[in-house]
């Protein structure tokens, strides 16, 4: 008999020292596998404290990967204590470093973004300035 986790007791597994995901029912301690994770560990802790099986599903995981859950598998989920899609009433716990990078993310992007057209503005008025003072 697999041992009953809550959505509550699942959620406080979200640091990269001690992290479980919630996967088509299932609870898996994904600690160990962190650092072998072609996404990265930041994938993995965005996805802790909710039912992770939509990110899971979405990635397009290999069978060879669905056989590495196996591994990790700890319980399974009472899913009593998972609200439904249509809720709106569940917050989960803060999570650690993971969520707070999101803005940092975010503006990186935006650099990467916004630094080549500067780049090709100053080059275009370098140009444009040399042309008319000659």
């Amino acid at each position: 008999m697999s041992k009953l986790f809550t959505l509550a007791e699942v959620s406080q597994h979200n640091t990269n020292k001690d992290c479980w995901l919630l996967i088509s029912g299932k609870v898996y301690d994904v600690t160990k596998f962190l650092d072998d994770h072609p996404g990265g560990d930041e994938v993995l802790l965005t996805s802790t404290g909710k039912d992770a099986t939509d990110d899971f599903e979405d990635v397009g995981h290999s069978s060879t990967a669905r056989a590495m859950l196996d591994e990790y598998y700890v319980g399974d989920i009472d899913s009593s204590s998972v609200p439904s899609k249509a809720s709106t009433t569940y917050a989960p716990p803060k999570q650690a470093q993971a969520n707070q990078d999101k803005s940092s993310g975010f503006i990186i992007k935006l650099l990467q973004f916004l630094v080549p057209l500067v780049i090709l503005g100053v080059a275009v008025g370098v140009r444009f300035y040399t042309k008319s003072s000659a």
